[in-house]
């Protein structure tokens, strides 16, 4: 270009020919009249990016780890739109992709906050370690058994995962007209790994008694029966305190187990044992069904449980994860266990 300027070309022929614009021309003829071909090769110095300015990076994760009231904006979070307008006002304007760029570079991702189950109850260690210390003295005359409801749960076309060939869609009405509803009280007895269970028109304090009078039944010759179960309110009534101890005083006169409530921590249903099971089970023969009628659905559970029982009076030491592999967690007591699945429903 320089060349051709010194013959005395025209800029508008040098510009076409090496298809460079004016203002790249006019840049290299004030260089080259500065300094010479030296000042036209030097080296030049990298512009300067917002991108790498350690400034900027700075106040933008500043501003990021305050919450956006603090800036007079209404909102619980930060969006792109919502910083730029606070660098603006801290008198560092800079575009979104800028902005995207840094928060990028050093990792930081837009995540959906996970839910996680935790207790409130302000007694939560004392009853854990009740537990475990109950769980690790139990005797071979002794049963735990963990106890909850499962339901009520409508008998209809229900939906869930399934192998599904290519080209094939599967719905499930979003209104169906009811078959029927179950309610399941069951009681897994952990030494064993053994389920009880009634089927309830409701939930309340005479379904566990019911329970417990076949518990007690089953398990005659044991000394002691544990019951643990959460702080739902027939759990805990006085109706059902009441009777627990009126059958111990008959206890010790006729004979009998005695029975003792080891009872959850409030809002920990991840440690509910049969939680797991319950989860096994609503996935084998609940989802994906569609059971005519309740009896049906029944007939369906009851196969469940007798193959599971069986399963597990040939091979006692295992404690889950037989049936269809589907149970969650293995069927032992522990903090480390989420036993509930929020999804088997």
């Amino acid at each position: 270009m320089v060349l051709g300027s010194l013959r005395g070309w025209p800029s508008t022929a040098i510009c076409a020919f090496l298809g460079i614009e004016k203002k790249t021309y006019r840049s290299y003829c004030q260089a080259y009249g500065r300094g010479g071909a030296s000042a036209l090769f030097a080296p030049r110095a990298p512009p300067r990016r917002k991108v790498d300015s350690e400034s900027l990076k700075s106040l933008i994760f500043t501003i990021l780890h305050e919450p956006p009231l603090n800036y007079g904006i209404n909102r619980t979070a930060w969006t792109m739109g919502t910083l730029q307008h606070a660098l603006a006002e801290k008198g560092s304007p800079v575009c979104r992709d800028t902005i995207r760029k840094i928060t990028h570079q050093a990792g930081w991702r837009w995540r959906k906050a996970r839910k996680v189950l935790t207790s409130t109850d302000p007694d939560y260690s004392e009853k854990v370690r009740t537990l475990r210390s109950t769980l690790a003295s139990l005797q071979a005359d002794e049963a735990f058994f963990s106890i909850d409801e499962f339901g009520p749960f409508i008998v209809r076309r229900q939906g869930g995962r399934a192998l599904t060939p290519p080209g094939t869609v599967r719905t499930v009405p979003a209104r169906q007209k009811a078959r029927g509803t179950l309610i399941l009280t069951a009681a897994l007895e952990l030494s064993k790994n053994q389920v009880t269970y009634v089927y309830s028109e409701r939930k309340n304090t005479a379904e566990m008694i019911r329970l417990t009078e076949i518990l007690v039944t089953k398990y005659a010759a044991c000394r002691q029966l544990y019951l643990s179960w959460d702080a739902a309110s027939w759990h805990t009534s006085n109706q059902l305190r009441d009777w627990l101890a009126q059958h111990n005083a008959d206890a010790q006169v006729r004979g009998g187990p005695q029975i003792k409530a080891v009872p959850l921590p409030s809002c920990a249903p991840f440690l509910n044992v049969i939680e797991a099971v319950f989860s096994g089970m609503a996935r084998a023969v609940i989802h994906n069904s569609n059971y005519p009628s309740a009896e049906e659905a029944k007939a369906a559970i009851d196969r469940y449980f007798v193959e599971r029982n069986a399963h597990f009076q040939a091979h006692p030491e295992r404690a889950g994860e037989w049936v269809w592999g589907l149970e969650r967690q293995p069927a032992v007591f522990s903090e480390a266990n989420t036993c509930k699945d929020p999804a088997y429903r």
